[in-house]
């Protein structure tokens, strides 16, 4: 059993042979138990209620589980999701509640047979992109315990990554769903707002707010995604999924990048080296490039935190830190009274902007089939993130923060490893993204993309912990922004 990858293609066939959902359970329970990484978990359900579950799964007809397409997939939900039977703290002790059932999502992820074992550590309030601001520790990158995990949604990506379990739910709104996913070498799928219901989640930005999903593979991300997209009426942020063609263009491809000027990786030259290649792996699948102004995504990142939007964190738990600012964490106390004095003058004038820069957006995907972009542009220490808490996270979320502002999709996926450097055996990840309602159109060129590496979409995955998975030759030309101005069509 501990040979057998908790992907799901691996875990059907294992369910087919014969084995047993509560042997599954039994395995992933032992593989939490044995983790390196204390900060991963903040509560897990009993065992025994664990191996409950998974019995009455194996005690179904078969024609009854044939209707689970979970059915028996251990998994783990970031702690500001709520699960009945289990405190939700949203990364403080002090703000725990007793959930009187679960939220939407995780029951319909129940519904489909899957099993939850706990609840995963979090940047606290998930409010941050770098997994330190809990205290109850901080998740490490599964390949360097010296390096960050990522965030918010830090332990959920941890689970998945050091093959506890096949996949977890995040959260996010600034990125907490994708740099995790980089910094661990696995998917990380953030859908269009409102397709996955978000009734039963401590809001962050409630109307940016996205349930996530961590996985193995892009083909796994998918089914997890299937299974939980159903329209919840009760939401009042909730949409209907809409129909896509899940295929790659049969006469080729357009994807923009950023253009050289506009590119940062701060010093990190095999982040750089690695988007490069990623870039010509894409024109190797039938893309032609086109070198784009920036600007309007980094001009509608700075709204999340420079803007009034930082305005709905004070609005979900301003009112509960300030009158339990001690037994808060320090930076995120900061960031969220910080909103105080926003004005509803600066909410107009800073929604009128945005606008503008959606149809800006507009113009620029009628022209294109998708952004490429690095997930995060570099990969910090533990010890230097907590001496900078506010720079270094503000320095990750440069490819992340414009995404839910702008309404788009995004999966982020592993495009390379680390071969020199600081940050050497560490993970990069690109993400591929579009305008809401591509989920299925972003996952063929992410499958795609994937299987050139050597990862067939939905067979057995490597341990995501071992050095070299999906890692990805050198460029084999000179820097591939350098080779063609900025595109004028954008």
């Amino acid at each position: 059993m501990k040979a057998l990858s908790f992907s799901l293609p691996s875990l059907r066939a294992a369910f087919a042979s014969g084995v047993r959902a509560e042997d599954v359970a039994r395995e992933a329970l032992a593989r939490a138990e044995a983790c390196n990484d204390p900060a991963v978990w903040i509560s897990r359900f009993e065992d025994e209620e664990v191996l409950a579950r998974a019995r009455a799964l194996d005690a179904l007809r078969q024609e009854q589980r044939a209707l689970m397409p979970l059915f028996g997939v251990p998994f783990a939900v970031k702690d500001n999701i709520d699960v009945a039977g289990i405190p939700t703290t949203a990364g403080c002790p002090a703000y725990a509640y007793q959930p009187k059932e679960d939220a939407f999502v995780v029951a319909r992820l129940v519904a489909a047979g899957a099993i939850p074992i706990g609840k995963t550590n979090l940047d606290q309030f998930a409010t941050g992109l770098v997994g330190t601001r809990s205290p109850l520790g901080a998740p490490r990158s599964v390949f360097n315990h010296e390096f960050i995990s990522g965030g918010s949604s830090s332990g959920s990506a941890v689970a998945v990554a050091a093959g506890i379990v096949s996949f977890a739910l995040g959260t996010d709104t600034a990125g907490s769903g994708r740099v995790p996913a980089a910094f661990n070498n696995i998917v990380g799928l953030k859908p269009s707002r409102g397709l996955l219901s978000t009734r039963g989640v401590v809001p962050a930005c409630r109307s940016l707010d996205c349930v996530s999903v961590f996985a193995l593979t892009v083909a796994d991300a998918g089914a997890i995604f299937d299974a939980a997209a159903i329209f919840d009426p009760a939401d009042i942020f909730a949409r209907t999924r809409m129909p896509e063609t899940p295929a790659l263009p049969s006469g080729g491809f357009t994807f923009a990048v950023p253009r050289a000027s506009d590119l940062k990786f701060f010093g990190d030259d095999e982040a750089a080296c690695l988007f490069e290649a990623a870039s010509e792996r894409l024109e190797e699948l039938g893309g032609r490039a086109r070198w784009i102004d920036f600007s309007m995504f980094e001009e509608a990142a700075a709204l999340l935190y420079e803007g009034p939007w930082v305005a709905e964190r004070f609005a979900a738990v301003g009112d509960f830190i300030e009158k339990h600012g001690a037994e808060t964490d320090p930076t995120v106390r900061g960031i969220v009274l910080g909103a105080r004095e926003r004005s509803a003058v600066e909410t107009f004038e800073a929604m009128y902007k945005l606008e503008a820069l959606k149809r800006r957006a507009q113009r620029l995907f009628a022209e294109i089939d998708l952004l490429m972009v690095p997930t995060a542009p570099t990969i910090y220490r533990v010890a230097d993130v907590m001496a900078e808490p506010v720079k270094l996270n503000s320095r990750l979320g440069t490819y992340t923060n414009f995404m839910n502002l702008l309404d788009m999709a995004g999966i982020a996926i592993p495009a390379g490893i680390r071969e020199a450097g600081p940050a050497a055996g560490l993970p990069f990840g690109v993400t591929f993204c579009a305008p809401a309602f591509s989920e299925a159109r972003l996952a063929a060129f992410a499958s795609a993309f994937e299987t050139a590496q050597g990862l067939a979409p939905g067979g057995p995955v490597p341990e995501a912990s071992a050095p070299g998975r999906g890692t990805m030759p050198r460029p084999s030309t000179a820097r591939l922004w350098r080779r063609s101005p900025a595109w004028p069509g954008s």
